[in-house]
């Protein structure tokens, strides 16, 4: 598994997602979601070769990856007005996307 590589595709994903709903805030944007992996990076690398060396299940998996929501600051759209609660379903959005991207690079 090329973690790198995994890495970007996860950015890419990430920015298309926000992109269809938030594209006046890209900029906004691509700052949360650059912070935000960077400061998962390690975390997301050890889980991902847990789950490809199936040492946590899948379950666990998503767990884990949703334990890190609250690192997850979208303060560049908050304070381009988005509601909290919208912020709200974004992350979880987010985290979705995360865990589907892992799981397919890993699992396949």
């Amino acid at each position: 598994m090329d973690f790198e590589k995994l890495l970007k595709e996860l950015k890419t994903n990430l920015l298309d997602a926000l992109g269809e709903k938030y594209q006046d805030f890209s900029k906004a944007a691509k700052k949360d979601i650059e912070a935000f992996l960077k400061e998962s990076k390690v975390k997301l690398k050890r889980w991902a070769i847990l789950l490809a060396e199936e040492k946590i299940n899948q379950e666990e998996f998503e767990w884990l990856v949703k334990s890190q929501k609250d690192l997850l600051v979208l303060q560049g759209l908050y304070q381009a007005g988005i509601s909290k609660i919208a912020l709200g379903h974004l992350k979880n959005k987010i985290i979705k996307i995360v865990i589907d991207t892992v799981k397919v690079a890993v699992l396949a």
